[in-house]
């Protein structure tokens, strides 16, 4: 599963906003955004589901060329006439193609798009209002679904959501019983993960550790911290609530709680460090102790799973509509048949992903577990959903991440104040964000 936190470079966007503007103006859809998604009414998104649309999807040949091609077939005999074409793109590049076909003019009727990736064309009012033209939306979805295809400072629901995952808390049973821990009451919050990490310290004299990644923006959401301004023009996250969150981090750190190189470019990351058996603890997707039984088939085994603290975080993939489709009828019933939990469950079952219906959750195969660690971190990951969230903006992209991440790690190590941390990091987003 992408998790998919691409950031486009400054240039590229600028260049291409710039490009996506001119193109909406010269197609009579307005001189920019408005609430509406554009000046002027798209084609009639209700009549007969007929004729001929395009469907662009984002790397799914050719491990899925089968399954999809069916959906695709089976929606062509149940809707005698009309003829689908399916492009899919390679993974690289996706961003800049899709914005380069809008600002072409020639964007599909129906394109796979995460959230991140249909912001800057939801803004130049090309994208369909999935909430308008399909009222029963929120009656067959998650809401965390949903709720990813609306943007601060837009009106409107811009996809439907299709696949999903989150993550989910792994334990190392074996390190934790070693070091003094029990691990049937592992850590649910932070208060508990800072007390068991310091006797797991204490008791592992520094091998090993139980907390292993410093804080990001997804973390200062999870406390409670409004990351941007409601209309999202600006970031907020410079509050004394996130700078008592630093000072915690930095404090542990201070403690030995947390390795050296947590803050440096040496850094692992948690999941390598939990796969040599230096971590405690990691987070992961549904899939991740079938994929570390690869890479250490002895540990796999003393894995426990538990839910994320907090909000999950979710990981989410759509089929948004354009709104220049000349049709938009068969192209709002192809996306919806897409994304029904009839197709979605056999997407899930053949790679590691979750359904986005509500439908979905009678469905055994994701809510009952075999007894298995792997199964159980499964239904753990299915269940959460029902409350995952995205933590961090759409509206970050690489660069930003860039410099919370830089800024943090300088509060932690004591380079700086959290709040002159958090301040900077703010004043420099929104610098980028204005751009």
């Amino acid at each position: 599963m992408r998790k998919y936190r691409v950031g486009l470079t400054v240039a590229v966007r600028l260049a291409v906003a710039a490009a996506v503007a001119t193109t909406v103006t010269g197609c009579g859809l307005g001189g920019g955004p408005s609430s509406a998604g554009g000046d002027g009414a798209p084609a009639a998104a209700t009549g007969e589901i007929k004729g001929k649309v395009t469907l662009q999807t984002w790397a799914l040949k050719p491990k899925f060329t089968d399954y999809l091609q069916g959906v695709i077939d089976s929606f062509q005999r149940k809707h005698p006439g009309v003829q689908v074409t399916w492009l899919d793109q390679p993974a690289d590049g996706y961003a800049d193609k899709v914005l380069s076909q809008a600002a072409g003019g020639s964007l599909p009727d129906v394109v796979n798009l995460p959230p991140d990736f249909a912001l800057p064309l939801v803004k130049q009012g090309l994208l369909l209002d999935i909430a308008t033209a399909d009222p029963a939306l929120a009656q067959d979805y998650v809401a965390g679904g949903i709720d990813a295809y609306r943007f601060a400072g837009q009106s409107g629901t811009f996809g439907y959501p299709w696949y999903l995952n989150t993550d989910v808390n792994y334990w190392n049973a074996d390190l934790l019983t070693k070091y003094g821990l029990d691990p049937k009451n592992l850590p649910a919050n932070l208060d508990e993960l800072i007390a068991q990490a310091k006797v797991f310290k204490q008791k592992s004299d520094g091998q090993a550790y139980l907390m292993s990644r410093k804080p990001g923006l997804g973390d200062l959401a999870n406390a409670g911290v409004p990351i941007t301004a409601e209309d999202g023009r600006s970031f907020t996250f410079n509050t004394p609530q996130a700078a008592a969150l630093l000072d915690r981090y930095r404090e542990a750190y201070q403690q030995g709680l947390l390795p050296k190189d947590v803050l440096t470019d040496k850094y692992a990351g948690n999941a390598k460090l939990f796969s040599t058996e230096t971590a405690a603890w990691t987070t992961g997707g549904a899939n991740y102790i079938t994929s570390l039984a690869t890479d250490n088939p002895t540990l796999a085994p003393k894995v426990v799973p538990s839910p994320a603290m907090g909000t999950p975080p979710l990981y989410v993939q759509g089929l948004s509509v354009a709104r220049s489709s000349k049709n938009l009828p068969t192209s709002l019933a192809l996306a919806r048949w897409i994304t029904n939990a009839e197709n979605q469950a056999a997407f899930a079952h053949l790679t590691s992903i979750f359904p986005s219906t509500k439908a979905s959750v009678s469905d055994p195969y994701f809510s009952r577990s075999d007894g298995s660690n792997a199964s159980t971190a499964k239904v753990i990951a299915f269940t959460s959903l029902a409350k995952a969230a995205l933590l961090q903006p759409v509206q970050v992209d690489q660069a930003m991440s860039d410099i919370v991440n830089q800024q943090i790690a300088l509060a932690i190590s004591g380079g700086t104040t959290s709040r002159k941390a958090l301040d900077d990091a703010v004043a420099r987003c929104d610098q980028l964000l204005k751009n």
